[in-house]
């Protein structure tokens, strides 16, 4: 199950009613770090099917969403719960590491 691509519209509705934490991948189709990141997020989606929403935001075509969230670096992974910024991870993280923050949401 592949994240969902979100433009800025989406994303606001989709924190703003989520009752299950909700998991965005910030990112551009140029970024290297981002496609070795890419199959990681997919595969979180697919587990966390039911228990968190996973999605992903690419930076080119949501620019005031990235400017909005000071999104200086990519990939750069928000966790949000009950509409709230609770982890932000930057980087290219482990699978288990972004698991966690989840799970501590």
């Amino acid at each position: 199950m592949k994240a969902n691509e979100l433009n800025t519209k989406d994303f606001d509705e989709l924190i703003a009613e989520g009752t299950q934490p909700v998991l965005v991948d910030f990112w551009a189709p140029w970024c290297g770090p981002c496609q070795a990141l890419g199959p990681v997020i997919d595969e979180i989606s697919s587990e966390q099917a039911g228990n968190a929403v996973v999605a992903k935001v690419n930076v080119d075509e949501a620019k005031e969403l990235a400017v909005r969230y000071q999104i200086r670096s990519i990939p750069t992974l928000l966790v949000f719960k009950n509409g709230e910024l609770v982890e932000r991870l930057q980087g290219v993280q482990s699978k288990e590491r972004i698991t966690a923050a989840l799970h501590a949401a």
